[in-house]
């Protein structure tokens, strides 16, 4: 069975002439007003998609900037809902999407790993156990008790990382996240991507550096860069 299986899969966002009204519109909804949702131009991010990804599979997805890499990822991991289509996926996903999302920055490293590893689906009591390993896999024991927003972008990743390496996920899913850490702890980490694909589990893998992507993954697919925005219709 798939890991994950995209059917017709596509995000189309609505371009409005008033930001105003975009901010308002879901309201709107709510309270009953009718909004023709062929108002204003419409901006295809994701083209319709049909994708299964196998259980041990290590799949890259490559493309340039606009091409769709992160809306895919973040339809993927359950953040946002796609335009059309459905999306099955089958164990717990882990998603290190932009660096630092799911951290609060006025918040401890500690306090962070608490929250962000409750959010990918752990109880305190794991989170507790885990601790120390997650702490010592990051490197930044030293500055655990210190906010995030003190942290450099490398120090973010490290954390952020160890929490998505240490929570039982089955399906990975990482985008360009890994090409602001140093050397040293790259290789950390592809040497962890490896041993969670050799176990039998699941990585989605987006980077524009195509020697990692040829390294790590058995297939890979390209997102062109087709950028198309409809006018309303009339």
């Amino acid at each position: 069975p798939a890991a994950i299986e995209l059917l017709d899969v596509s995000k189309v966002y609505s371009i409005w002439s008033s930001p105003s009204k975009q901010l308002f519109v879901p309201l709107w909804r709510k309270l009953g007003f009718k909004i023709d949702i062929n108002e204003g131009r419409k901006f295809t991010a994701v083209k319709p998609l049909d994708l299964q990804i196998a259980r041990g599979e290590c799949l890259g997805i490559i493309g340039r900037n606009g091409a769709g890499k992160s809306s895919l990822l973040q339809i993927m991991a359950g953040t946002l809902t796609p335009s059309t289509g459905t999306i099955e996926a089958e164990g717990r996903i882990a998603a290190l999407l932009e660096l630092g999302s799911g951290f609060n920055p006025d918040f401890t490293g500690r306090e962070n790993v608490f929250l962000n590893a409750t959010i990918l689906g752990m109880s305190q009591r794991d989170i507790s156990a885990r601790f120390d390993q997650i702490v010592d896999y990051s490197g930044i024991r030293e500055f655990i008790d210190r906010p995030v927003k003190t942290y450099s972008s490398g120090m973010t990743l490290r954390l952020a990382f160890s929490v998505c390496a240490h929570v039982d996920a089955d399906i990975l899913i990482i985008d360009e996240a890994l090409a602001v850490g140093d050397a040293r702890f790259s290789l950390k980490c592809f040497a962890t991507l490896n041993q969670f694909i050799q176990s039998g589990k699941t990585v989605i893998f987006v980077s524009h550096d195509t020697n990692s992507v040829a390294n790590l993954c058995n297939r890979a697919i390209l997102l062109l860069s087709l950028i198309h925005i409809s006018e309303p219709t009339r």
